[in-house]
């Protein structure tokens, strides 16, 4: 098995950072203790934009220091000595000092920045040859036309076989999309069969820059707007300095305006074009020169949510735009909108499968919180489900719908007026294409619905006319369209209680036959495994049958999601040393478990730590298949389940996916009010593998 991997690009402006994203992502999900590592890195950075990416994604313990060789001027300095086998030893020493802590290390070569990038190709493959690294080769498509890209392909083959470099793969990156198959063509009679083969069409989505990237390449100061604002995109710059009506007829969507610090006519302007409906939401305002006026200060920090991130500079208009211009793109950790289109892209046209043949990397039992999520996305990809949002109007559900369309994973209908939800989403600088959206008071669903209802729900006392007024609440016309098959879950509760979004389910898509309660449970993503823990959502104090039924519906959630169902019934006492109703009532739902489904592994009464701990266990109940090994934790009561997830997340930096709602017979999950964004995706993928099931 390789332990380690080196990425290597063939000239600039190759989209490198993509190709690092994606195979990190891809090696992520296999390796425990993975390292990234960069020979140079530029003089001068606080800290190298790719080692950032990755250690802050990928939650890289290590520090910055041990992640890279040399700086570009301590590279310098070697040379200016004539002691170039230096720079290889130095770079050889600090990669060996990370290599004692990782089982694997991706390598990423330098980025042809500064006066030494005529030989840094060469550089890059001495570097791969000396650390023992594989080496994917990068080739830019950006444009060049076919024969173009053929000679570049012919140069670097001649190159790697010059260097006797391991040579397992070459990705030609940013081609024109016209281009992609006559490419692939040309790689596959020219690379040998037992080398892996891509090319990825240009996404200029990943070229534009963003408000943060402007921010920090030319130090300027935020006076405005939030952290969301600064991941906004910039499609172009203009400068204003002419009469504001003349400045509104040349803003169009997503650019930077550049204004000199005195203009408070057209910084007033500007900002009071953000509330209109009539004016394109511009990305941002850099203000030079000086600091902005106190009345526009004053008026603009008065101002609340304005789409738009304002940067302030002292130095000159002309120097600004020179300065913005030279800014080149960047991932960065904080925008999830450009990191997921890049996935999405990287996931499309690479066969990772064939990848891991290449670099053989080994399964690990291990499991870790990005690999979970991975895996999640993996098998939501295979079987493309249909979920319906009913907060439409909610800025963390279109996010999250952005991120879910960009990665290709499910198909969503957003639920509420679809002229307010587009205009938001242009104030948030998303895109929304490929969602369907479905206006509550304005579509043809309601008659039939409503009727279903009435028919359903009679029995109750519902009128036709109360069935129909209940069809205008988006919790139960999301419910009902996956009551009728118009879609195949629903994820809600951004916005509204659990009440609210869960009482339609209870009413007409009812519990799975043999199941007396809807109950709900988290996916515990721990650093090396993930548990599910039960009721920590819904039933107050559930009674022993109850308990059962909760266990028995966890254990159907944990093998759903490929986790070995053992089930720790807990409580204040372990098998018989304590006594009292509570652990009486853990001991009959354990009975009542092992009657109802002898195939399961179940022990209780148990306490936490012999369920988890195998050196407790031995002590505690030394003959137990549970006790040290229990992956299902089923609590006693509301109280003590909820108040226990969340001190497990926080205290061990745990992703809690859920609460996971089971028991019902087509899959509704419910939101936190509190919830991320990061939350609303994992539970629509969650919920889409629900469906996969049913």
């Amino acid at each position: 098995m390789s332990k380690n991997l080196y990425i290597a690009a063939a000239e600039d402006e190759v989209g490198k950072s993509m190709i690092i994203l994606g195979i990190m992502d891809f090696l992520s999900r296999h390796i425990m203790k993975i390292g990234f590592f960069r020979p140079i890195v530029s003089s001068g950075e606080i800290m190298d934009n790719h080692i950032k990416l990755i250690s802050s994604r990928y939650n890289l313990d290590f520090a910055y220091e041990s992640m890279y060789g040399l700086t570009s001027n301590e590279m310098v300095d070697f040379h200016q000595r004539g002691d170039t086998d230096g720079i290889q030893t130095t770079i050889l020493d600090k990669y060996k000092l990370l290599e004692k802590d990782c089982d694997f290390i991706l390598v990423e070569g330098s980025d042809f920045k500064s006066h030494l990038s005529t030989y840094e190709f060469d550089f890059n493959l001495e570097v791969a040859n000396n650390l023992g690294c594989p080496i994917i080769a990068v080739v830019s498509g950006h444009e060049k036309d076919i024969s173009e890209v053929r000679v570049s392909i012919q140069i670097l083959r001649d190159i790697l076989a010059r260097e006797k470099c391991i040579q397992i793969g070459t990705i030609v990156n940013r081609a024109n999309e016209a281009d992609v198959e006559q490419i692939q063509d040309i790689l596959t009679k020219v690379m040998p069969s037992d080398e892996a083969s891509f090319v990825i069409p240009n996404e200029p989505f990943l070229q534009k820059l963003t408000m943060r990237q402007i921010k920090d390449a030319i130090n300027a100061k935020q006076i405005y707007g939030d952290e969301d604002s600064l991941s906004y995109d910039v499609i172009g710059t203009k400068i204003a300095a002419m009469n504001i009506e003349n400045v509104l007829d040349h803003i169009s969507t997503g650019i930077l305006v550049i204004v000199p610090g005195d203009r408070l006519d057209v910084l007033i302007g500007l900002s009071l074009a953000l509330l209109s409906d009539n004016y394109p939401k511009i990305a941002g305002i850099l203000v030079t020169c000086a600091k902005p006026v106190d009345q526009f200060k004053q008026l603009i920090y008065g101002l609340k949510k304005l789409p738009i991130a304002i940067l302030s500079v002292e130095f000159d208009t002309y120097t600004a735009a020179a300065a913005v211009n030279k800014v080149k793109p960047l991932l960065l950790p904080q925008n999830e909108q450009r990191l997921a289109t890049a996935l999405g892209l990287f996931e499309k046209h690479i066969d990772t499968e064939e990848l891991a043949k290449k670099i053989t990397v080994a399964k690990s039992n291990v499991i870790t919180p990005v690999m979970f999520e991975y895996e999640l996305f993996s098998r939501a990809k295979q079987n493309r489900k249909h979920i319906v949002l009913p907060e439409g109007s909610d800025d963390r559900v279109l996010r999250a719908t952005s991120i879910l369309l960009k990665r290709d994973v499910v198909d969503i209908t957003l639920l509420g007026n679809e002229d307010e939800i587009y205009k938001r989403a242009e104030a948030l600088h998303i895109n929304l294409k490929g969602a369907f959206i479905i206006d509550p008071y304005d579509n043809d669903l309601i008659g039939e619905y409503a009727a279903e209802y009435y028919r359903l729900r009679k029995h109750k006392g519902i009128t036709k006319e109360a069935a129909k007024d209940l069809m205008y609440d988006v919790s139960y016309l999301g419910t009902m369209m996956v009551h009728k098959g118009h879609a195949d879950g629903m994820v809600s509760g951004a916005a509204h209680t659990t009440q609210h979004t869960i009482r339609p389910a209870f009413e007409f898509i009812k519990t799975k036959p043999g199941i007396s309660i809807v109950s709900s449970s988290f996916l515990m993503c721990l650093e090396d495994r993930v548990l599910v823990y039960g009721d920590c959502a819904v039933n107050p104090n559930p009674n022993a049958e109850q308990l059962a039924d909760i266990a028995i519906s966890s254990a159907a959630t944990a093998v759903m999601f490929d986790i070995e169902p053992r089930i720790a019934m807990l409580s204040y006492s372990t098998c018989s040393s304590g006594k009292g109703a509570e652990v009486e009532k853990v001991r009959e739902a354990t009975e009542i478990i092992r009657l109802r489904r002898p195939d399961l592994k179940a022990e209780g009464p148990i306490q936490y730590d012999a369920a988890i701990d195998v050196s407790v266990a031995k002590t505690k109940m030394p003959d137990s298949e549970v006790a040290g090994k229990a992956t299902i934790f089923i609590f006693p009561d509301l109280n003590t389940g909820n108040n226990t997830y969340k001190a497990v997340q926080r205290s061990a930096n745990a992703v809690a996916i859920g609460p996971v709602l089971q028991g019902l017979n087509k899959p509704v999950n419910d939101l936190s009010r509190g919830c991320l964004v990061a939350d609303i995706v994992n539970t629509i993928v969650i919920t889409a593998i629900q469906a996969q099931e049913e």
